[in-house]
């Protein structure tokens, strides 16, 4: 009834996050024939596909519907098998081996067909009982494909904006009044967005906000709009300020994704070990009332067999109310965050606390699940957590240096050594002037347990407002002055980290962890330009001055002086 078609596919579609790709095939081969149904029942673009390799042989129908382009090597499947006439078919076919049809042009060619090329439904193709044609390799780079990893990294990258789209706003979106696109560059962390450079006419917010009603009465709601900055700029925009550009995502790439499971089973068994790790504080802080065995492992740097946990029994429920101090300060730290986030309608994640054993606990991490819409909303939200953390530490602090001093307390206090308070110089100023020279200036203190809450609260209010990276300070930061201030006070805060300049002993674990978990600014806001005003810079400016002075430790000298501390040696 006629001939069938023998192919060689050099890619085949593949479906990748909703996309199709194309990927190469290794030493495979198709065969490929159409066939001819009813009018009713006809398919546009269906054929079955034969594909051959040492397994045995398979058949499908797929339908090029869903295929945009497709590659192939053909030779016809004559009756002689001549090596020589099956090379010049696949010289002849190759020179119109790529395809582009849409589902109407490949049903115009296959009605137009002679029906000696074609097979019904119900019958079976004449050489289907013959043995394959024997075909002449096409070339080595067919049969010895390595797969090239920036074609893997594409098949497998995010999601990229459709070109059709990015004309049709270039078309539609930008003029001569709102934004005159000169040059298009890559926008995002891998690429897979568009940048749109070129001439501002007019005031930046109000041109954001007619782009962005405009856009989505283009393309729909499939596409978050940024305004920022522009990249490498040779001089500000003549209206003041910077040059600015428009970037284009899809959503589905540039929103973060929703909360796993995995990740709520994480942060559950993170808390619990937050909970041991304060409990184990509130038992360190009752150190002159240890057995000796206990004593031992808390202070001698070279052991490392824990001791009897039957021996910490005892002192469990007394070590409570620290754990609960700490405990609380972290719950208001990220209550705060979540009542600065709620009003701006911005989701956040579930807090993934990092548990120490000196502070209690370093604090949490909590992740934006939405994308910001402007620089004061992250400073907003960045600075509540600080400041509803720092608050409730700073009273337990006071409250306990008032009853430290109260001889009715006196069955609740606790010894420390006095080189506690050489280790921040505002906190250590504040302990001398309400306790006295003569309490501070001894080997140990006798304080109440609150002022030890107080004081890891405050401490690790002041890390996690260090700016650097994705931490509250580092946020912070970023929203008031710009990503390249954030450079500029992360390299000094690494730099005073790693010479130990903040934090005394602690300086080195907190740089690892930030290095490791948190040392990634925060992406953009979809406004990222609109500065966030005079009194919010000066919030921040004063909020990084606080921590420098809560993380900067005493030196020796200064300790003698002021009285905080007995030092012995200089």
């Amino acid at each position: 009834m006629g001939t069938l078609a023998s192919c060689i596919f050099s890619f085949s579609y593949v479906n990748v996050r909703g996309r199709l790709h194309s990927v190469p095939l290794h030493n495979e081969r198709i065969q490929v024939f159409k066939i001819k149904s009813s009018k009713k029942k006809k398919k546009k673009g269906s054929f079955s596909c034969c594909l051959q390799s040492k397994g045995g042989v398979s058949y499908r129908r797929v339908s090029l519907r869903t295929f945009d382009s497709f590659r192939c090597f053909c030779s016809a499947n004559n009756s002689s098998n001549n090596s020589e006439k099956n090379e010049d078919n696949a010289s002849n076919d190759s020179s119109v081996a790529t395809t582009s049809s849409s589902p109407d042009e490949t049903e115009e060619k296959s009605s137009s067909s002679s029906n000696a090329n074609e097979f019904t439904s119900d019958k079976t193709p004449t050489s289907a009982s013959s043995p394959p044609p024997t075909m002449s390799p096409v070339g080595s780079a067919h049969n010895n494909f390595q797969i090239d990893s920036f074609k893997l990294m594409e098949l497998l990258g995010p999601e990229k904006v459709d070109p059709a789209d990015v004309k049709l706003i270039k078309e539609n979106l930008f003029g001569y009044s709102t934004f005159w696109v000169t040059k298009e560059e890559p926008f995002g962390d891998l690429g897979e967005g568009i940048l749109f450079l070129g001439n501002l006419r007019g005031k930046r917010e109000d041109v954001y906000a007619k782009l962005q009603s405009r856009l989505v009465e283009i393309t729909g709601d499939k596409y978050n709009f940024f305004m920022v900055e522009e990249p490498n700029s040779e001089g500000p925009d003549p209206r003041g300020g910077p040059r600015v550009s428009f970037g284009l995502l899809r959503k589905e790439v540039s929103e973060p994704g929703p909360t796993t499971l995995w990740q709520y089973v994480i942060a559950f068994l993170l808390f619990l070990l937050t909970i041991g790790s304060s409990v184990e504080l509130g038992i360190a802080s009752q150190i002159n009332r240890l057995p000796p065995e206990v004593v031992k492992y808390f202070t001698d740097p070279n052991a490392i067999d824990p001791p009897n946990v039957e021996l910490l029994y005892p002192f469990v429920e007394s070590a409570l109310p620290l754990a609960y101090g700490v405990l609380g300060v972290l719950l208001f730290h990220d209550v705060g965050h979540f009542l600065a986030a709620f009003p701006k309608k911005v989701k956040l994640s579930i807090p993934f606390f990092i548990p120490n054993i000196t502070l209690g606990s370093f604090g949490a991490i909590t992740q934006f699940k939405s994308i910001l819409p402007d620089r004061s909303t992250k400073v907003d939200i960045s600075l509540a957590g600080p400041i509803a953390g720092a608050a409730l530490s700073f009273s337990m602090f006071v409250v306990g240096l008032l009853l430290s001093s109260n001889p009715d307390a006196a069955g609740d206090l606790v010894q420390v050594p006095s080189t506690l308070f050489q280790g921040s110089l505002l906190l250590g100023l504040i302990s001398r002037a309400t306790l006295g020279y003569t309490a501070m200036h001894a080997s140990t203190v006798t304080i109440h347990p609150l002022v030890i809450a107080g004081w890891c609260g405050l401490t690790t209010t002041a890390f996690n407002m260090l700016p650097v990276g994705c931490l509250d300070g580092g946020r912070a930061v970023q929203g008031a002055f710009g990503r390249n201030a954030l450079i500029g006070f992360g390299l000094t805060t690494y730099t005073m980290l790693g010479l130990g300049v903040l934090g005394g002993p602690l300086s080195l674990p907190w740089g690892l962890y930030v290095i490791i978990c948190q040392r990634t600014p925060e992406k953009p806001c979809l406004n990222d330009v609109t500065e966030v005003g005079t009194w919010r810079k000066g919030i921040v400016t004063v909020a990084i001055f606080l921590v420098l002075f809560t993380l900067l430790p005493v030196w020796d000298e200064l300790a003698e002086e002021l009285g905080i501390g007995l030092v012995t040696t200089f």
